[in-house]
This record gives structure tokens, sequence and C-alpha cells, in this order.
């Protein structure tokens, strides 16, 4: 069982040494991108909720 642990470890070990990792830049510019794309569909849903909620009120209520 512990001889199974080590095993486990050292293969994980190697396998985090064979990643290729992104650069600080890189991670800026994606973490840049998913928060603009965020903030671009909350935009967009919260223009349409708004359209539709005045067509209910509108036409339905």
């Amino acid at each position: 069982m512990f001889n199974r642990l080590i095993d486990y470890l050292k293969g994980t070990k190697t396998e985090l040494a064979s990643v290729n990792w992104p650069t600080k830049k890189q991670t800026t510019d994606y973490t840049l991108l998913v928060i603009g794309v965020s903030l671009a569909v909350a935009f967009l849903l919260g223009f349409f909720d708004k359209i539709f909620t005045f067509l209910l009120q509108t036409f339905v209520l």
C-alpha cells in the first residue's frame, strides 16, 4: 500500500515536470479575456431581460 502511494507521487511529479506552463503574460491575457467575455455576456443577458420584462408588462400584464 505504501509503495503504491510512493509510485503515485513519483508519477505525479514526473507529469508536472512535463507540463507546458503558461507565461505570466499569457495568464494575464487569458484572465482579462475571460473577464471581458463574462461582462459582455452579463450585459447582453441584462439587456434582453429588460426588453422581455418591458414587453411582458406592456402586452401581457
